[in-house]
């Protein structure tokens, strides 16, 4: 079980460190972006989606702490329309993977979502993650788009 608490300004400093990072590794990974230009393009997108940082309005972003009230991950929940929202970002720590946080984390995001009266979630999964994308499919996550590539020599 895991408990989501509004992320702190310390959290958050530490949270985009790596999580912009991470994001340009994966869009080049993904193919979307080539890597000598990827880094800037994830700090633009960042400052763009979150110019008021943790505080941005209609962001939600949360620290999941576990059963042990431990720092297990984090969650993004942006309020995109009245009744809709989207999913930024979810992680869980490695150390805390393969334990059940993702799917609990998502059944408690969906939990503040209805507090907002929010009654559509999207997110975005690469293509290449099938851990996530079994788990979204799981827990009743539809495909609504599928973008594919094909590299030819």
């Amino acid at each position: 079980m895991v408990t989501l608490r509004k992320m702190t300004p310390e959290e958050y400093e530490q949270y985009l460190g790596t999580s912009v990072e991470d994001y340009a590794k994966e869009k080049v990974s993904a193919g979307n972006w080539e890597e000598k230009d990827s880094l800037q393009k994830a700090k633009e997108e960042f400052s763009t989606l979150l110019p008021d940082g943790e505080n941005t309005e209609n962001n939600y972003l949360y620290t999941i702490l576990n059963e042990k009230n431990e720092h297990a991950g984090i969650i993004w929940l942006a309020k995109k329309s009245p009744e809709k929202a989207f999913i930024y970002d979810i992680r869980i720590l490695e150390e805390h993977q393969g334990k059940g946080y993702g799917k609990d984390t998502m059944n408690e995001i969906e939990k503040e979502a209805k507090q907002m009266d929010i009654n559509k979630i999207g997110l975005h999964v690469f293509g290449h993650n099938k851990v996530a994308r079994g788990l979204y499919e799981k827990i009743g996550y539809t495909t609504t788009n599928i973008v594919m590539e094909k590299e030819i020599n």
